[in-house]
């Protein structure tokens, strides 16, 4: 195995993550923005207020890309176990 082959793989496995945590946290940080927002705007300072509209929208985006993210996980998975062979030899 080559190096060029170890950090082509080791790539596509880092983009692989930024694109699963991006799908999952960007979201949530869009809502976390639009309620701190909320709260300097009406001088409400509740913890719970700005941390169960970001856990809800973390769960709805895992619940909903969720089948996406697996496939994408599963995809490179299956690709990297047939490509052992090649990779070896």
């Amino acid at each position: 195995m080559t190096p060029e082959t170890v950090i082509g793989l080791w790539r596509e496995a880092m983009f692989l993550i930024v694109v699963m945590v991006s799908v999952i946290v960007m979201p949530s940080l869009l809502v976390g923005l639009a309620v701190s927002t909320f709260q300097a705007a009406t001088q409400i300072n509740e913890q719970t207020l700005s941390f169960l509209p970001r856990l809800l929208t973390t769960l709805m985006s895992i619940i909903i890309a969720g089948p996406w993210l697996l496939t994408r996980v599963l995809d490179f998975t299956q690709q990297l176990i047939t490509s052992i062979p090649f990779l070896i030899g």
